[in-house]
């Protein structure tokens, strides 16, 4: 059963691909700053628990919420 993934890299990438949101989003969760910590919290919260669905919601919604430092 396992065969086909070494016969056939590409399948390790594709098996991949959907976790890659998730991670980019929990990521960019714990680099920026929120309003609250409890917003914060959320979105980690979303990100973990709801695995595909979740980075992609971060993705257009979430990242538009962190707070932008002026001093960068």
């Amino acid at each position: 059963m396992y065969n086909i993934f070494f016969e056939h890299p590409v399948l390790i990438f594709l098996a991949f691909l959907p976790i890659l949101p998730n991670l980019w989003a929990i990521f960019h969760i714990f680099k920026n700053d929120f309003d609250t910590p409890q917003e914060k919290m959320i979105w980690l919260a979303v990100s973990v628990f709801i695995p595909v669905i979740g980075g992609l919601v971060y993705l257009f919604l979430g990242r538009r919420r962190i707070i932008v430092d002026a001093e960068r």
